[in-house]
């Protein structure tokens, strides 16, 4: 690991017991530039988390507490007019920043969910004509609680597209939880973090990760992933409830998150874990199907990693 992401991944885990391997996925989508959705029930430290990486980096920070009745201009700002200067003002909301933290953002209506649709896709925010950059870097996480349904609206799966990957965070386990209890009964960690990074190193750190080297025959085996997502259906005799498989845009991310994740583990090139620890968490929630049947998505990746044929190869750069 990069001594940059080793110093966040440390400072990250003085406020989160345990979750290393999801530390290390939000920091490998981090290296790449891409964006994170955290789902969980509620209680699990999504919110925490997310927290303590905003606060382990000396970064601009905004934070938006999803609502039902939140509207697309308290996220992308709005145009006013300023009787002293006699001319129409931008007021910048709160997605002009560095890092965006959304919380429950499956509570706001599609009108204002699609408010991000440009910023995550293309850092940029464009109201009444006008295109205006987000930041640099654009880092955007957000949570989601998939158990509750009463005043929320799911997603739609341009949004999901959007998202490099999504991260379940899972249970404590018991020494875990112990450790838990010791820490914060006496203090609150998260109140005495401080940044262990500038603006300038994070920029830095996901130039390089575009360098990270993936070596030939990785680059068929994350294609022939991704179009193993699209052979589904009656017509294979599939019984799944997936109806559409990764579209381009997915496979561009599981290259980013696979060259990201290489960095976390200390590496200037992928390696076939790199792909495998990262593909459900890239692949799966940009397959369509039932909401009802989402753990398919995720079993029908795993069945996709057993049976690709991958050569034995030497990884490194030539």
């Amino acid at each position: 690991m990069s001594d940059l992401l080793l110093r966040i991944k440390e400072n990250v885990s003085r406020v989160i017991v345990g979750k290393e391997a999801v530390t290390e996925l939000l920091l490998a989508a981090l290296a790449a530039g891409g964006h994170v959705l955290l789902e969980d029930i509620p209680g699990t430290g999504k919110t925490v988390l997310a927290k303590s990486l905003a606060r382990s980096m000396d970064l601009a920070f905004s934070r938006i507490q999803f609502t039902p009745d939140l509207l697309p201009s308290d996220v992308t700002g709005l145009s006013y007019f300023d009787q002293e200067k006699g001319h129409f003002v931008f007021k910048e909301g709160p997605v002009f920043t560095n890092l965006l933290l959304a919380d429950e953002i499956n509570r706001a209506t599609p009108r204002t969910q699609s408010s991000l649709l440009e910023c995550m896709g293309e850092s940029q925010v464009t109201v009444d004509g006008v295109t205006r950059p987000a930041g640099s870097p654009f880092f955007v996480m957000a949570t989601q609680n998939p158990v509750e349904t009463l005043g929320c609206y799911p997603l739609p799966e341009a949004q999901m597209d959007r998202f490099l990957m999504k991260i379940g965070m899972g249970s404590l386990s018991r020494a875990e939880e112990r450790r838990m209890i010791d820490r914060y009964i006496t203090e609150q960690p998260l109140d005495t973090i401080k940044p262990v990074c500038t603006r300038e190193e994070i920029i830095r750190l996901q130039a390089d990760c575009k360098n990270i080297y993936v070596h030939t025959d990785l680059r068929d085996y994350l294609v022939d992933l991704v179009h193993g997502t699209r052979k589904y259906g009656s017509a294979s005799g599939d019984s799944r409830s997936i109806t559409e498989g990764v579209s381009p845009r997915g496979t561009l991310a599981l290259l980013r998150a696979s060259q990201g994740f290489a960095m976390v583990q200390g590496r200037d090139f992928v390696v076939p874990e790199d792909v495998k620890a990262v593909a459900v968490p890239v692949l799966a929630h940009r397959m369509i199907s039932d909401a009802a049947h989402a753990e398919e998505r995720e079993i029908y990746i795993q069945e996709l990693l057993g049976s690709i044929p991958l050569p034995t190869e030497d990884w490194t750069r030539p």
